[in-house]
């Protein structure tokens, strides 16, 4: 098995959104892409990547076909402090119970580290999210504390509370 990450192209909006399932929706994103959201998405970060700030993104690959996205941010405020950058990740259905995810978290920070983004890495994860707080555990994060969000839960109602993971870049 072979995981590796790439940019995000228009060939990949079709995978990527097939993709998604409950679990992404409920997790990351809120609700499914469709081609003309998830077409801008991966523009946006493309462009991030391009000046050097924001957000960037890249395709999770297994064996070379899309298995998954990953994300950093540096910007991300919300619970964090100066020098974190919040990672974010899925994995598709069929690519899951494989070390994926935990491997794309390995990547991405050394994508960070390369780079010299930020000082340390941080996964925000609800706690009932077993999968992910697995993946941060055994990805050699800690977790320092409890954040409420200043976002909404996705019904609409009530901040949503997230373990805070962190690890030294």
């Amino acid at each position: 098995m072979r995981v590796t990450l790439r940019a995000l192209t228009d060939e990949d909006v079709e995978a990527h959104n097939a993709g998604e399932d409950e679990h992404t929706v409920r997790w990351l994103t809120g609700g499914y892409g469709t081609v003309g959201s998830t077409t801008a998405h991966f523009h946006r970060l493309a462009e991030n990547a391009r000046a050097g700030f924001g957000k960037r993104g890249f395709g999770v690959c297994l064996d070379g076909r899309l298995a998954g996205y990953v994300d950093c941010d540096p910007e991300v405020g919300d619970g964090l402090e100066p020098g974190d950058v919040n990672i974010s990740y899925a994995v598709h259905p069929w690519a899951r119970g494989r070390g994926v995810a935990g491997e794309a978290v390995r990547l991405i920070c050394e994508y960070l580290h390369a780079h010299r983004i930020g000082r340390r890495a941080a996964i925000r994860v609800v706690a009932d999210n077993h999968a992910s707080v697995r993946v941060a555990e055994k990805s050699g994060f800690t977790y320092v504390h409890d954040v409420v969000s200043g976002a909404e839960d996705r019904h609409g109602s009530t901040p949503v509370t997230m373990r805070l993971y962190v690890r030294d870049l």
